[in-house]
């Protein structure tokens, strides 16, 4: 009995995503993944003088600490993601007028999305990461832009656009993780996972080889 007890697989714990946002659900769910949604409510303030990767960082760091402090059994997700032009952060737009501006701001040139992932264990453990991609957006004029915004896409994505719907209209360039551009950035994800003793299989997640 004791021997049977002892080479028992270890038990996957159950995966959390703490995000609402629907692109990210999406690529676990591309993935195979099963999962539940638990939206983190934290304070997203920008630190005067934090450079962006490092704010990222903290974010998801804190998101995930967050929704871990709820379900410390689980397996918890957790992304910030922003857009930078100039040394400034673009995060979600207030309403159309804004997701406008920024549209037109980012028009004809490149500008740098950066993500942040932290994924939380149990034991208190937790590992985080940032992935960067560069995108240029393609010329348009101010018709082009109310355009999209009238769509509603743009209206809750940092940087006023969603490069995996609509918006990929706009884009003349990526260099870099696209999926961290969604939002999400998977391959770094499954690095993280290993880095905590998680291995992702095509069909779910097992333990790594001890």
């Amino acid at each position: 009995m004791e021997a049977a007890e002892h080479d028992a697989p270890a038990r996957v714990p159950p995966l959390v995503l703490a995000s609402g946002s629907p692109r990210r659900a999406q690529l676990l769910a591309m993935l195979g993944l099963t999962f539940e949604v638990i939206e983190p409510n934290i304070d997203e303030t920008w630190r005067e003088g934090e450079p962006p990767a490092l704010h990222v960082e903290r974010l998801a760091r804190e998101k995930a600490q967050r929704v871990a402090a709820l379900r410390p059994d689980a397996l918890v997700i957790a992304c910030d993601t922003i857009v930078v032009v100039d040394g400034e952060l673009l995060g979600k737009p207030r309403d159309a007028a804004e997701a406008v501006e920024m549209l037109m701001r980012l028009r004809g040139r490149e500008h740098r999305v950066e993500t942040g992932i932290a994924i939380a264990a149990p034991g208190n453990r937790m590992e985080s990461s940032v992935e960067g991609a560069v995108v240029r957006f393609r010329h348009f004029d101010r018709v082009t832009a109310e355009e999209y915004v009238a769509t509603g896409e743009p209206l809750d994505k940092a940087g006023a656009y969603a490069i995996q719907g609509l918006g990929a209209a706009l884009v003349d360039l990526i260099e870099g993780d696209f999926f961290a551009v969604m939002g999400l950035p998977v391959s770094r994800m499954i690095s993280l996972l290993r880095a905590l003793g998680w291995r992702y299989n095509f069909r779910g997640l097992e333990p790594l080889e001890t």
